[in-house]
């Protein structure tokens, strides 16, 4: 068979490909969506399933949600929206000085001639292969030194500098010409201008990919933040859904519904950035 005719062949039978695999990916939240209709004691009985029998569909638990009005008609208010709130508040700032201080770590590793550059970069290899679980004690020990404990400064201050967004931006820079930033130096901007003017525009597909990685770690972080906060109403979300199991009880009716309403943020900001997301992976794969 030529290669005239087994193009179209190709095409066809990738596209399935894809589709099957997109569909392979959406039956999870398919099932979580779909116990969202049926409430928390018939998801004790058959847990999540794909089978939408109509007769056990209801909105009670999205109505309990919003208003905090359960099932059987009594009013039981909960914190969701207050670590809903937190949540965000964690990652738009853990996020937003995280890709700074990441890309101005990398911006000096990548261009910037120094002693020991190679050094400290070896030193960032290395801190990415050692799990979170080793550095917990440590880093408790020194938040708690420092009187963060409880605080959201505490949760977010280990983690502005990202060792997987450090050599994530380095490479990317790697493939900006000297030159740029030698035109920026004679045209009179400093240190701090050809990083702000001219650095950071460039690098806007790589910020959109570490903004949805960054992103979605503080989104769903749980031992971490967990360990520093003690105040119920600090929690985030992660922690707030996990205190809903009890011995007594579980909360199946807010626990589905919240943690099908907590992928909203991350699917929007990957809708929107999709474009940029792809252009930054696949940055500096091919020199020219």
């Amino acid at each position: 068979m030529n290669k005239q005719t087994s193009s179209p062949v190709a095409k066809v039978l990738l596209g399935i490909f894809f589709i099957l695999l997109c569909i392979l990916f959406l039956i999870p939240l398919y099932a979580l969506l779909l116990g969202t209709f049926k409430g928390g004691a018939q998801l004790f009985v058959s847990g999540l399933n794909l089978n939408p029998t109509p007769s056990l569909l209801h909105t009670k638990a999205w109505k309990y949600l919003f208003t905090g009005v359960m099932s059987n008609g009594e009013y039981n208010p909960h914190d969701y929206f207050l670590w809903y709130k937190n949540s965000l508040l964690v990652v738009l700032v853990q996020g937003s000085l995280t890709l700074l201080l990441s890309s101005m770590v990398a911006y000096g590793l990548a261009k910037y001639n120094f002693k020991g550059k190679n050094l400290i970069f070896m030193c960032v290899l290395m801190v990415m292969m050692v799990p979170l679980e080793i550095l917990m004690l440590p880093m408790y020990t020194q938040v708690n030194a420092m009187g963060l404990r409880n605080t959201y400064a505490g949760v977010m201050l280990p983690f502005l500098v990202s060792m997987s967004a450090v050599f994530f931006f380095r490479q990317f820079l790697t493939g900006i010409p000297y030159e740029m930033i030698e035109a920026g130096r004679i045209d009179g901007c400093t240190e701090y201008g050809v990083f702000f003017r001219i650095i950071v525009p460039v690098m806007k597909p790589a910020y959109a990919s570490m903004a949805v990685l960054t992103g979605m770690g503080a989104w769903n972080a749980l031992l971490w933040p967990m360990l520093v906060l003690s105040d119920m109403k600090k929690y985030t979300i992660p922690i707030g859904l996990n205190t809903l199991w009890s011995p007594y009880g579980n909360n199946y009716d807010l626990m589905i519904t919240g943690s099908c309403f907590a992928i909203l943020p991350l699917l929007l900001i990957y809708l929107f950035a999709q474009k940029f997301i792809v252009e930054g992976m696949t940055a500096g794969a091919v020199k020219g």
